[in-house]
């Protein structure tokens, strides 16, 4: 079973290629996707990762934290 990342203090140029990256090296990513606001379309500076399994989730907020 997958888990789901919150992903916050994002840059505001930060896009959803960007947050797949660095997430990337800590497991297979099943999605990544930063929030944007729908009335500007600009990064509203938080975003999501799933990945496919819940040890790299676990990995990658250990590692990415702070």
């Amino acid at each position: 079973m997958g888990a789901k990342l919150f992903v916050g203090g994002l840059s505001w140029d930060t896009d959803d290629a960007g947050l797949r990256a660095a997430f990337a090296p800590f497991g297979e990513i099943v999605e990544a996707k930063v929030v944007t606001d729908r009335d500007t379309g600009r990064s509203r500076g938080f975003g999501f990762v799933n990945f496919t399994n819940e040890q790299s989730a676990n990995d990658a907020r250990a590692k990415m934290d702070g």
